[in-house]
């Protein structure tokens, strides 16, 4: 899953960190802090919320970072595109074709790959 960890310094050196971006302004108590989009596991996700770490689970959506690019999430944090311009994808995560994703003729259907190429 991915999710985000509010910091004002680096995160903890164990988390997968996927991209960063300030902090908007616009979050209370956010200014002079960075947010780091992580990927993990349930149990790393609790452990983190436990420690008293500041995070934030992504929702489905579009998360734009400082340089033109962003986040995309599905799934509730399962599924998610890291991409250096909203058409771009740099590095991703999602569900996997299976028998009951099959089309009129019982053919597989990649709708998103088939759509934007990925």
């Amino acid at each position: 899953m991915m999710f985000i960890v509010r910091a004002t310094g680096s995160p903890q050196a164990a988390l997968q960190v996927k991209a960063m971006r300030k902090t908007p302004e616009i979050v209370p108590n956010g200014i002079g802090k960075t947010d780091y989009f992580c990927v993990g596991e349930a149990a790393e996700i609790a452990a983190l919320r436990e420690s008293g770490c500041e995070m934030v689970e992504l929702r489905d959506g579009w998360y734009a970072d400082d340089s033109g690019g962003g986040i995309g999430i599905s799934g509730h944090g399962r599924y998610w595109e890291v991409r250096d311009t909203p058409f771009t994808v740099k590095e991703a995560v999602g569900p996997a074709l299976t028998t009951g994703d099959s089309g009129k003729d019982g053919e597989d259907v990649d709708v998103r790959g088939a759509i934007f190429g990925v």
